[in-house]
């Protein structure tokens, strides 16, 4: 049995689907179409990353996230009903035949998967990204 729980800042927090707003559980139930899923994700959410259970980089990129104070709405494709459909989007977003999870958005923007959160990281840029996009406060 999945449990879900809600706290102050209307967050879902499902055991076995990773996080979703009440928002983004609504479009994802109501939507079809999975390239207006990602669409509608990535602009209602400071920091999506589209993720697969167990993908290692895709644990890598939670735990940066996480670690520098963010709280990513994570989507586990292989835990959602659309999960192949949306892969299916995010392979051709990353258009160079690589591994398309983890897949991140920062303030609705495509910002790519592990190389390119890991370089900006390291580069510096990405916690202004992170600022910029309202996911971070300080």
């Amino acid at each position: 049995m999945m449990q879900v729980t809600t706290n102050k800042t209307r967050i879902r927090m499902a055991s076995n689907i990773g996080i979703e707003t009440e928002e983004t559980a609504t479009t994802m139930m109501l939507g079809n179409n999975p390239y207006k899923m990602v669409r509608q994700l990535a602009s209602t959410n400071a920091v999506v990353l589209f993720s697969m259970s167990g993908c290692c980089m895709c644990t890598v990129a939670k735990r940066l996230l996480f670690g520098l104070g963010v709280g990513p709405t994570i989507i586990e494709l292989d835990h959602h009903g659309a999960g192949p459909d949306i892969q299916a989007v995010l392979f051709q977003l990353v258009a160079d035949g690589r591994q398309p999870v983890p897949a991140v958005f920062v303030g609705g923007k495509f910002l790519g998967g592990i190389e390119n959160l890991m370089a900006c990281h390291i580069n510096g840029t990405l916690i202004p990204l992170l600022k910029e996009a309202g996911a971070l406060w300080l």
